[in-house]
């Protein structure tokens, strides 16, 4: 098993958050794994993308020019990225921040209303869990519960008490998304 991940949006959705939950739980779970950030030198409001490989077997390069699966939460990362998807690969986008969606025939798009869900429930910081629980739900290449496990070790301890939200959002976005 190797799936290389690229996770793509604006500053501040959690991107590198979230890739690096992932990598974390790959760890955890005896995974080889690597996870190589990319952000412009705004935070909040810039591009920022992170890929992620996990594999079974040793990984030879973190540098990747096509994925399996790629995630999209704005229209730019869609646009830069969905070219990029292997032939029989996915793309997962929120349908919030995507104005002209993926029109590939040889990938399986789908799409997350993730924003949408996270405000109706009043959970936007954990936005990025949803997007996650996603990709869990289309490839569950890492339990649940070790995301859970790897989001306590990435949180600081006074945010501790954001862990079941964490999994109920993860739990959700497994609900919620579905093929375009």
């Amino acid at each position: 098993m190797k799936h290389e991940i690229i996770i793509a949006g604006f500053g501040g959705q959690g991107v590198l958050s979230m890739g690096k939950i992932l990598a974390y739980a790959g760890l955890m779970e005896g995974k080889e794994v690597t996870w190589m950030p990319a952000y412009g030198p705004e935070q909040r409001g810039g591009t920022a993308n992170v890929t992620v490989i996990l594999s079974d077997k040793p990984i030879s390069s973190p540098v990747l020019s096509s994925y399996d699966t790629a995630i999209c939460l704005n229209q730019p990362s869609l646009d830069k990225f969905q070219p990029k998807v292997k032939p029989g690969g996915d793309l997962i986008y929120d349908s919030f921040g995507i104005q002209d969606k993926p029109t590939r025939q040889d990938i399986t798009p789908y799409h997350t209303p993730a924003m949408q869900t996270a405000a109706e429930l009043k959970m936007m910081k954990c936005f990025n869990m949803f997007v996650l629980g996603g990709l869990l739900k289309i490839h569950p290449i890492v339990e649940v519960a070790t995301v859970i496990k790897a989001l306590k070790k990435t949180l600081p301890e006074r945010h501790w008490h954001l862990l079941p939200t964490n999994e109920q959002a993860l739990l959700e976005g497994m609900n919620i998304i579905a093929p375009q």
